[in-house]
């Protein structure tokens, strides 16, 4: 492939002309500020998606986009059930690493000088790190099966948590069509002693504060108010997750040769949505999708748990109610609108959520006025957001931003974190942190992540989403 010819649109987007053997253009979302975040290896990874068979309009990339496996992270492409593919590298490895939002009827000035007590309330309660595990919560393999089919349904059914917390889920916390007879004995072991755990690197459980309210009405809508307490729990199926990736990548190496598929980078290996291989990574992707969603609600379940016995009152009189749940890393069939024609798609979102605009039928009545909860998490230092679907996510087949995106490697942010003390440095910005790791709390220095104001302000300057709330961290558990 020739060098890339790269032109901005407009104020918000940069488009990386369609050339041989691309079957498409690249579409980037990026201010200036985030432009120059971009590197020619990013680039050259949304360029390289645009060659895959059967994309159905442009490779999408959003402000928050730093290099992954094949796929860039922040990718967004949508695939033909007829003649396009799925590629595990389109997914990730943390299949449905996503977030939720738990709110409370608490303000700030009802925790106050106890916040260093209620988070290592938190994290004596909830397993974090790598390898954690909570024997107290692992089940058998007949009942992991379930879990594996059932998602967030099981967690509801086993008395974890209330039928209403589904209505705040993606796919109401079940991704259909999941096999657990397309996963691999490997990655059910590693994956029945992690439920109910939080996991290492970039996940986290989050205490912050409504620091401003952007939209009155949809704030409202969303049971937000100026002071509130809520709670971000950001992981995903943890071991189990990681091996399916792993089982199927190496297979849909030789599938995508046997196929007549060529591929630029062998990290982008897939198969054809409908054929054998396909359909069977979808169905082991579905059961790892499923753990995780089981899995936030399981920390969801002891989150609640914890405030109870701290403030010696029910969760349901505390207002713990689950705002949203979202997926960022997934494939899924979806209807979506393109050319003034609605087609079903296998959409990919790496690093991505879905953001449904108002009136969707796909919504619960609950969000059908104000469009999905969007929520992008920013790093331990600085602001988060809450945001809502717009009408215009039909351009990035009705996705948003997932979060701030890395700017330094892990490597590189352990390297200029010696000799600081991390914890000290967010104790002056009155943030408390807890972790399992310091190595974790190194990698994740605030330096090492893009300003999430600025990905935020991309993405809503070009109507994809609409800013409903910014959130201060008070305090935090890193694995």
């Amino acid at each position: 492939m020739k060098a890339l010819a790269v032109r901005r649109i407009d104020p918000f987007r940069i488009e990386i002309a369609r050339q041989h053997p691309m079957r498409t253009r690249g579409l980037i979302y990026a201010n200036s500020k985030i432009e120059r975040t971009l590197d020619d290896n990013v680039l050259q990874q949304v360029a390289n998606v645009a060659t895959l068979p059967g994309i159905i309009g442009p490779s999408v990339a959003m402000p928050d986009i730093h290099w992954g496996y094949g796929f860039p992270i922040g990718g967004v492409a949508a695939f033909s059930l007829e003649d396009g593919i799925v590629s595990p590298g389109g997914v990730g490895y943390d299949i449905n690493c996503g977030i939720c939002c738990i709110s409370t009827r608490l303000s700030y000035e009802d925790i106050g000088s106890r916040m260093d007590r209620l988070i290592a309330s938190l994290f004596r309660n909830i397993p974090s790190g790598v390898g954690s595990s909570n024997k107290g919560m692992e089940v058998g393999s007949k009942e992991f099966s379930q879990v594996l089919t059932k998602g967030a349904r099981w967690a509801v059914k086993r008395g974890y948590a209330p039928d209403e917390d589904l209505d705040a889920h993606e796919e109401s916390g079940c991704i259909q069509g999941a096999d657990p007879d397309c996963v691999s004995r490997k990655a059910i072991e590693r994956g029945q002693p992690q439920l109910g755990t939080l996991g290492s690197g970039n996940h986290f459980l989050e205490l912050d504060r409504v620091d401003m309210i952007l939209d009155r009405e949809k704030a409202d809508a969303f049971g937000l108010f100026e002071g509130q307490v809520v709670v971000l729990v950001h992981t995903g199926s943890r071991g189990m997750g990681h091996q399916v990736c792993d089982d199927y990548v190496h297979s849909m190496v030789s599938a995508a040769s046997r196929y007549g598929i060529e591929l630029p980078d062998r990290q982008l290996a897939c198969a054809p949505v409908k054929s054998r291989e396909g359909r069977e990574y979808l169905s082991a992707m579905a059961c790892a999708a499923n753990f995780a969603f089981a899995n936030r609600e399981l920390i969801t379940f002891l989150v609640r748990q914890t405030f109870e016995e701290f403030f010696k009152k029910s969760y349901g009189h505390l207002g713990m109610q689950l705002l949203y749940d979202c997926c960022h890393n997934i494939a899924k069939m979806e209807r979506i609108t393109w050319e003034g024609s609605e087609v079903t798609a296998c959409i990919h979102r790496k690093g991505a959520t879905r953001s449904l605009p108002p009136g969707d039928k796909r919504l619960p009545v609950r969000f059908a006025r104000t469009g999905q909860p969007v929520l992008v998490p920013g790093d331990m230092g600085r602001m988060s957001y809450i945001l809502a679907g717009s009408d215009n996510a039909s351009e990035t087949f009705y996705s948003a931003c997932h979060g701030a995106g890395r700017l330094l490697s892990r490597h590189e942010a352990k390297k200029r974190s010696r000799g600081r003390e991390i914890i000290q440095e967010l104790l002056r910005k009155d943030i408390h942190a807890m972790a399992a790791s310091r190595s974790t709390l190194a990698e994740e220095i605030p330096d090492a992540y893009k300003d999430v104001s600025d990905v935020v302000d991309t993405i809503t300057g070009a109507g994809i989403a609409k800013a409903v709330a910014r959130l201060k961290p008070l305090a935090m558990i890193k694995g």
